[in-house]
């Protein structure tokens, strides 16, 4: 069983910061790929940015600039810099992780945490 819990979300005002974590832990081995994924009021889940176990980055055109993902590999942890908050950017904010468990390779999602980005 794998556990996923994000944190770090919050009240901010437009032009702000807000950093998300999302923590990993129980009986995996590995970790080949963590990401995040977001959904606003109305609207479908959409990708946000992701990081693979090289280090390498992927973001949605929306978010290009204002946010960074990073990893701390020891912790299990993946982090979301959130910088020139926007109202659009409202939205419960999901952690998807890519796990190699005994049993293969399974994607992980935690349960969310509200980012709302008002004056």
């Amino acid at each position: 069983q794998v556990q996923v819990v994000e944190s770090g979300g919050g009240l901010v005002q437009p032009g702000g910061s807000l950093r998300l974590s999302c923590a990993a832990s129980g009986s995996l081995f590995m970790i080949s790929a963590m990401e995040w994924h977001r959904q606003g009021p109305g609207k479908e889940r959409e990708f946000v940015a992701s990081i693979i176990n090289g280090g390498a980055t992927h973001y949605a055109d929306s978010v290009k600039g204002r946010f960074a993902i990073s990893r701390d590999n020891a912790k299990n942890t993946a982090y979301l810099q959130m910088n020139s908050l926007k109202p659009e950017d409202t939205a419960v904010y999901y952690c998807n992780v890519s796990a190699m468990t005994t049993r293969g390779i399974f994607d992980y999602w935690g349960q969310g945490t509200q980012v709302t980005v008002s004056s």
